[in-house]
């Protein structure tokens, strides 16, 4: 991935040094509480680059999902999910699942039922 107009490094490689910091050089000599927020931040970090990486793809996929419903906005589903016009409806209970696959794909990939465990 090119830097584009902003050069390198570019900011999921920024986000991704930031976290190799912090969890590499920084955390191992920690204690305590303040470790544990150096641990918070790194996961933070972690869903940013995430989002920065995959948005685009996640976004495309969503508004296809919704437009293949016949709806060009969230609002528009939520008020035909509510108004019972989508009532029972299969395509939609798999659409929503994709969708939250996606979400835990960002927020965090390990509470897929298909994720690899973390290592030791």
């Amino acid at each position: 991935m090119s830097g584009g107009i902003h050069g390198r490094p570019s900011s999921p490689e920024l986000v991704d040094a930031t976290i190799g910091f912090l969890r590499d050089q920084l955390s191992p000599h920690l204690e305590g509480a303040l470790r544990h927020q150096v641990r918070i931040a790194v996961h933070a970090l972690e869903i940013v680059h995430r989002e920065i990486t995959g948005a685009a793809a996640h976004d495309a996929a969503h508004r296809e999902r919704l437009a293949e419903l016949g709806y060009r906005t969230d609002a528009e589903l939520a008020a035909a999910i509510r108004s019972g016009e989508l009532a029972d409806s299969p395509r939609l209970r798999q659409i929503l699942r994709d969708d939250t696959r996606d979400r835990l794909a960002v927020a965090n990939p390990r509470w897929l039922p298909d994720a690899t465990p973390p290592g030791p």
